[in-house]
């Protein structure tokens, strides 16, 4: 026994060695040189210097593919079609691409090394992505690990979104990060409200962007956000509408309810937001007074807990959906959230009648 654990060691520090030194020599030796990267058929040419990956040398031509994840290969958002080039596809790939997708050359941006020139095909509109240097204007505790964060546009600039939509934050390098990281978050402001941008960031233990949030940025700084990103919008049906957040999730619902009453929509509206306690509740006054002012639209708080003294609706939220309707035959699902709690939702929308097609969702990564 001894001997063969013994070999086993052995062989995982040779192993061991043998990934270090490809390293080292990738490092020290790998020079691809100059590679031009092709995009939608001439549309944009880059030539940049080979070795990093596809995502970020895009980013650094100001080329914007989304990434909720900020290129970690966690979300599997930074999609693209590569017509030439790009390698094979990765182990780190496949679990974030379907058969179709893979028949047809789809891959992750953030997982391709740019080693030779390649052509590439994506969304026209992630051409026109921007950058914007803007200011934080304000940060608001809206719970114990929950911030509202107002960024204000330059003067003259404006930022075209639609409801729904979402945008990254740049985190510059800070302590032990040694490099700048985006990280995904949802924008809560109307898109009335061009001149600045409202995000809603809630504490990741450990997580790299939110930890610069709550512990480095103040008012007045100076902060990059790229977009905006994203297909979560309301559709433009009679169906009614069904809102399911939690957290953190609520931020597009704010967007779109506000857009709805500036549009005159007036589909009828129910937003649930789930949360487990009191301290986690947050803009239900407003929600509240939405509710009053309009007769189509209904706001459920409801909580997972067993804490006394309030009046909301009690329950996991799938739950405080389902008993809320008898059939949802002519409704659609509108979800924000974590996957468990998106998953789970919609399983209690397509058994209340909503087909999968008719449920749309924003899962975070």
């Amino acid at each position: 026994m001894d001997k063969i654990l013994l070999a086993i060691e052995v062989l995982c520090g040779i192993s061991l060695a043998l990934t270090l030194l490809l390293l080292v020599a990738e490092f020290f030796f790998a020079n691809y040189g100059d590679c031009e990267i092709d995009i939608n058929n001439g549309d944009k040419k880059i030539t940049a210097k080979g070795g990093g990956s596809l995502l970020s040398t895009l980013s650094e031509d100001k080329v914007f593919i989304p990434s909720a994840c900020g290129g970690r290969g966690s979300c599997g958002f930074c999609k693209c079609k590569v017509d030439k080039g790009g390698g094979p596809v990765l182990p780190t790939e496949t679990p974030y691409l379907s058969e179709e997708e893979l028949k047809n050359n789809v891959r992750l941006s953030c997982q391709i090394k740019v080693k030779e020139d390649i052509a590439i095909r994506i969304p026209e509109e992630l051409l026109s992505v921007k950058e914007f240097e803007t200011t934080v204007e304000s940060i608001t505790d809206l719970t114990h690990d929950i911030k509202g964060v107002r960024f204000k546009l330059p003067e003259g600039e404006t930022v075209r979104i639609k409801a729904g939509q979402y945008i990254q934050l740049v985190a510059p390098p800070y302590d032990e990060v040694h490099e700048p990281t985006s990280r995904a978050y949802s924008i809560a402001s109307r898109p009335s409200d061009d001149e600045a941008i409202d995000l809603i960031i809630r504490l990741v233990p450990n997580g790299i962007v939110t930890t610069y949030v709550f512990e480095h940025l103040k008012e007045g700084d100076k902060a990059k956000l790229v977009g905006p990103f994203g297909d979560f919008y309301l559709r433009d049906t009679d169906k009614e509408c069904i809102f399911i957040a939690g957290g953190s999730g609520l931020a597009p619902f704010r967007s779109m309810l506000y857009d709805m009453i500036e549009k005159g929509i007036k589909r009828k509206t129910t937003f649930f937001f789930g949360a487990v306690g009191l301290r986690d509740l947050y803009f239900v006054e407003e929600f509240a007074k939405l509710s009053e002012e309009h007769s189509w639209f209904k706001f459920v708080p409801a909580l997972s807990g067993k804490e006394e003294g309030h009046s909301y609706e009690r329950g996991l939220i799938t739950d405080v959906v389902a008993r809320s309707f008898e059939k949802m035959d002519n409704h659609e699902g509108y979800l924000c959230g974590s996957p468990g709690m998106i998953d789970a939702c919609v399983r209690v929308l397509t058994a209340g009648g909503i087909p999968e097609d008719q449920i749309f969702y924003d899962k975070f990564a």
